[in-house]
């Protein structure tokens, strides 16, 4: 069996969208022939845990796992945090306010640990890995950022063997959303470019999940970008659906940051609830999952906070369960300038429970094209068409049926098979 080096940051039993892609495809590797060698923190920062995850790990995998120093203890101590209070990502607070020591933090975070705050697992890695390359050889590597600083693990033992090595940019790196908030120099800038664009010129093959970002990549240099999407997985579906709410429930899983934020559609939903007392005895809006003080804030100015059901975060099982019985289900797209190419895993394991959808996002956005028509998508600011899909949301027999078999995670991970054996040749 041909053998691949995966070294990725977020691996079970840490949860969170960052772990999926790569668990899966790991999953299904050996069906392609492929046997995956995994590289992976033993001590990582846990942003939420799920143990069940630890089931989509075959019996074929080898899975390394080495310390990982951090400065998120020194962070947490600075700032007055607990040791065990798990942080947030992409800035999302889901209470208000800055202190002067989390501007600090955020100032040397940004300027003295570049690409990101994994950047001193670098070097031990490459010395760790180049020693057991020796003795146990590969076919590929591959890294999968964010954290970007693993290409710059990938990146060195390409040039120390001689592997061909795959950069997978499951999210964008100088334009990610929150890019801007970071408090960067103009050299700290600079460096951020530089090593990008070496990244993207010198790995063998970049894969990224949206078309949108494959064109941004290969603009920044990247000289071969693929696109494989995220997906879903059949085998994560119970087998039997969950009963629909009986109430007309609006549900929104995972995190919604502040650049999510869709004022214009709690407005209409407001409007609706003002002029239509069935709706008004009916009508939830579940959020499950974390939710940015700004948008708390924003729901709260428009009068739903009656009609909100706060959840927070749960396993990927439980996440799946208030899928299925959500009425429809709400996907805001980020309202920054890479949200064309914004396509969140959890849009696939949307369409796999086919629940009616409600997208906003910018015209043309990536994620329009994947619902394909069936399910609703409104350009962002565009109060009428929202309105008008507010009105029609829970009309009709509330199911939306599409094929969505090539976003299954099997049938993905046999184009990563064929990436991996064109690479390998």
């Amino acid at each position: 069996m041909k053998r691949v080096l995966i070294i990725a940051y977020y691996w079970p039993p840490n949860a969170g969208v960052g772990v999926y892609r790569w668990l899966k495809f790991t999953k299904y590797l050996p069906q392609f022939g492929w046997q995956p060698v995994v590289y992976t923190p033993e001590n990582p920062e846990l942003m939420a845990v799920d143990e069940h995850l630890v089931k989509d790990i075959p019996p074929e995998a080898e899975v390394i796992k080495a310390p990982i120093t951090e400065p998120y203890a020194w962070y947490k101590r600075l700032t007055g945090k607990k040791s065990d209070e798990r942080l947030q990502t992409a800035f999302l607070r889901e209470e208000g306010g800055t202190s002067w020591k989390e501007d600090m933090a955020n100032w040397v975070r940004s300027n003295f640990f570049i690409p990101d705050a994994r950047v001193w697992w670098v070097k031990p890695s490459v010395r760790r890995l180049e020693g057991y390359l020796k003795q146990h050889p590969v076919d590929v590597i591959v890294t999968t950022g964010s954290p970007h600083s693993l290409h710059l693990i990938g990146r060195e033992l390409k040039k120390r063997t001689g592997l061909p090595w795959v950069a997978d940019f499951r999210d964008p790196w100088t334009n990610i959303d929150y890019y801007p908030q970071l408090k960067l120099t103009r050299l700290a800038d600079a460096e951020q470019h530089r090593l990008e664009r070496a990244v993207l010129t010198e790995a063998d093959l970049t894969l990224t999940v949206s078309w949108t970002w494959a064109e941004e990549l290969r603009d920044l240099g990247g000289k071969r970008v693929e696109v494989i999407t995220n997906g879903f997985d059949t085998d994560d579906l119970p087998g039997t659906a969950a009963p629909l709410d009986a109430e007309w429930s609006l549900v929104h899983v995972g995190s919604i940051s502040g650049t999510r934020d869709v004022p214009e559609l709690w407005k209409a939903l407001a409007a609706r609830i003002e002029r239509d007392a069935e709706f008004r005895a009916k009508f939830r809006l579940r959020l499950v999952g974390a939710v940015d003080h700004t948008v708390q804030r924003s729901i709260e100015e428009a009068g739903l906070t009656a009609f909100v059901e706060r959840i927070g975060q749960v396993g990927h099982e439980e996440a799946l369960h208030h899928m299925q019985r959500a009425r429809a289900l709400l996907l805001p797209v980020n309202d920054t300038p890479n949200a064309s190419g914004f396509l969140p895993a959890k849009v696939f394991e949307y369409l796999s429970v086919g629940r009616p959808i409600l997208a906003i996002g910018p015209a043309g956005a990536d994620i329009e094209r994947v619902l394909g028509g069936a399910h609703a998508f409104v350009v962002r600011g565009d109060q009428e068409a929202i309105q008008t899909a507010v009105e029609g949301l829970f009309a009709g027999t509330n199911t939306a049926e599409m094929n969505v078999g090539h976003f299954d995670r099997k049938h993905l991970t046999g184009r990563l098979a064929e990436l991996l054996d064109g690479v390998r040749a």
